[in-house]
């Protein structure tokens, strides 16, 4: 939707059009002048207007059209954002008309359907007009209301504009069908996690306080007893006064007042809480990201507090998350969801898709311990920051979504104080075709190795919890190089990649601690790798043997890298010269300080000029 229909500041379009001679401009001039006028021009300039519908008195723009003008009402029509849709109250034709040319050629936005010229209504088309208004209505689901009016007599005009403008600030039909008589996925998915905001004490129900406090955040004061009258009221199953709300009941006055054409009531309750048009939460609900390629994003402790939380308040006695609870913890994202009748079931959750649903290890039932669901979200914010800090709020974390993660310190810092502060790394793994790859992620989450090979298509990940384009390099906390040992152009292609990320990394500063894996099934070793992690200055291969169940300290070593980013670096060439050049010039001027001290001659070394010494070392 267009104009004011997002939730901001946008001025709505009303467009007024209809057959010729039925009332448009006069319409106009009496919302606009409050007084009906007897000489108008044939077609009247777009007019502003301000209709009191709510407490921010929303700006309304009238457009007028020339019903002879196909062309201009086609144009216009599809930049309105409502439609008032004009026909003589005297005259059936032109409501006739309406049903049979406008409506069905035209794409239209909400309509508004008027009568004008009230004071011309024959007495005995009364039943024909409500009979031919009626089966409009049901034909066509565009038409909001209908409405008659007379700008002579100056009956009703203001309400054909609140309606038109109601029907763009609060629509319906994201809302709830009105033809089939239920709410929409998406609107119940939110009306769910509000009520779920809500409900302090978890019990699954609104107490009176709980439901004062939501009180406060309608359009309309509604009264606890008066909620309590309806339900008792139109409920089958009855309800008692003692009773607190359980979310059934409070998706019903939802309905009910939606049907009763106030659904102002539920779209504050919904924009309250941060929801736009399409319900969903706001972007400017989101915190501004700005972080350099080698800075990353981690949940902060007071996130994985909430997360612990919920995820036993959701696994209640057990230490398993089901697919079933899953389901149910995520329902409150508009993703895409499966509604029947007063429940919901989500078909598609975000770690029921690539790439997360097999980056971690689950139980037998699929269900999720803990340390992994919260290694899960740690991988979803790596690669989607925006949708995690947003499923966070749709699930319930309601303090500021800023305070829910934190941008680590660049890389490079990090080497120079020789520590780093990061709780979560990225490792990743380089290697030739069937060298072992996603062998070592499978042992990283405990799956077994495959006694076949089967080539991975897409980019893999693998997330869990260790106790204890090139340009992408710059978010590696550490680079592994995993070759086959049995096979020489295996380690030939490790040995290449090792070279060119170290080289890339001295040429970007984006420098990265480096280790060797080798397979091995049998045990064997290549001595040109242990002499190639000599000569770079890492740490000595490290081997995995495929036939063990348990790995090695393997993903200690990889951690203990990550957590001193300045070991582990490869001594590139141009990297090995830098460091000796500056120990040279190091070296001189202490012996140049030291001469000095002693009272000896200096100035044959003080004329020695600093390139000389590289030039010494080049040599």
């Amino acid at each position: 939707m267009k104009g004011a229909a997002a939730g901001g500041d946008n001025v709505v379009r009303i467009a007024v059009a209809g057959e010729s001679g039925t009332g448009k401009s006069s319409l106009i001039a009496a919302a606009i002048n409050n007084k009906f006028q007897n000489f108008l021009p044939r077609i009247l300039q777009p007019s502003r207007l301000i209709v009191d519908l709510d407490p921010d008195h929303v700006p309304v723009t009238i457009i007028d059209t020339r019903s002879d003008n196909i062309a201009n009402i086609v144009e216009t029509l599809s930049s309105a954002d409502a439609v008032v849709l004009t026909y003589s109250s005297g005259m059936l034709l032109t409501l006739e008309r309406l049903e049979q040319d406008w409506l069905p050629r035209l794409q239209l936005p909400p309509v508004i359907l008027v009568g004008c010229m009230l004071g011309m209504k024959d007495s005995k088309l009364e039943l024909s007009v409500r009979e031919t208004v009626y089966r409009m209505m049901d034909a066509h689901s565009q038409i909001e209301t209908w409405i008659e009016c007379s700008a002579f007599e100056h009956i009703k005009i203001p309400e054909v504009f609140y309606y038109a403008t109601k029907a763009v600030v609060y629509p319906t039909d994201p809302l709830y069908d009105t033809t089939q008589r239920y709410f929409t996925p998406r609107c119940v998915s939110a009306l769910k996690r509000i009520f779920n905001l809500c409900d302090l004490n978890n019990d699954g129900a609104l107490s009176t306080e709980e439901w004062f406090n939501l009180q406060c955040l309608m359009i309309a004061q509604l009264e606890l007893s008066t909620v309590k009258g309806i339900l008792q009221s139109y409920l089958k199953e009855g309800f008692y006064e003692n009773v607190a709300l359980p979310f059934s009941s409070f998706l019903f006055i939802q309905e009910y007042y939606i049907r009763e054409q106030q659904s102002e009531v539920t779209w504050t309750i919904l924009r309250r809480f941060g929801y736009n048009n399409e319900i969903r939460l706001r972007d400017d609900q989101l915190p501004a990201i700005k972080r350099d390629p080698d800075q990353s994003l981690e949940l902060t402790s007071r996130a994985l507090e909430f997360l612990r939380r919920r995820f036993v308040s959701i696994a209640k006695s057990g230490d398993v998350l089901q697919p079933a609870m899953l389901a149910d913890l995520f329902s409150v994202a508009p993703e895409k969801v499966i509604y029947f009748s007063l429940f919901f079931y989500s078909s598609h959750f975000p770690w029921n898709e690539a790439p997360y649903q097999h980056a971690t290890e689950k139980t037998a039932t699929g269900g999720l311990f803990l340390d992994k669901f919260l290694s899960l979200w740690a991988l979803m914010l790596l690669l989607d920051p925006n949708r995690s800090v947003k499923t966070l709020l749709y699930i319930g974390y309601d303090s500021d979504p800023s305070s829910s993660i934190r941008i680590t310190c660049r890389r490079r810092s990090d080497r120079k104080k020789q520590q780093t502060k990061r709780n979560v790394y990225q490792c990743f793994v380089f290697g030739q075709e069937d060298a072992g790859k996603s062998a070592l992620l499978n042992t990283f989450i405990g799956r077994h190795f495959r006694e076949e090979y089967v080539p991975t298509a897409f980019h893999r990940y693998a997330v869990n919890v260790v106790h204890q384009p090139m340009d992408a390099l710059a978010a590696c906390d550490v680079a592994v190089f995993v070759h086959d040992s049995s096979l020489e152009p295996s380690w030939v292609k490790a040995k290449k990649m090792l070279l060119d990320v170290a080289s890339h990394g001295k040429a970007t500063g984006y420098e990265m601690p480096c280790l060797i894996v080798a397979f091995s099934n049998p045990p064997t070793e290549h001595h040109d790798s242990t002499e190639v992690s000599q000569d770079l200055g890492i740490e000595a291969p490290i081997h995995l043997n495929t036939e063990l169940v348990e790995p090695s300290n393997i993903f200690g070593r990889i951690v203990e890298a990550a957590e001193h980013p300045h070991l582990s670096i490869p001594e590139t060439t141009t990297r090995n010269s830098r460091r000796q050049y500056h120990w040279l010039i190091s070296r001189f001027l202490f012996l140049k300080w030291h001469l000095l001290k002693l009272g000896l001659a200096a100035h044959a070394f003080s004329a020695i000029p600093l390139p000389l010494a590289g030039f010494f070392l080049h040599k």
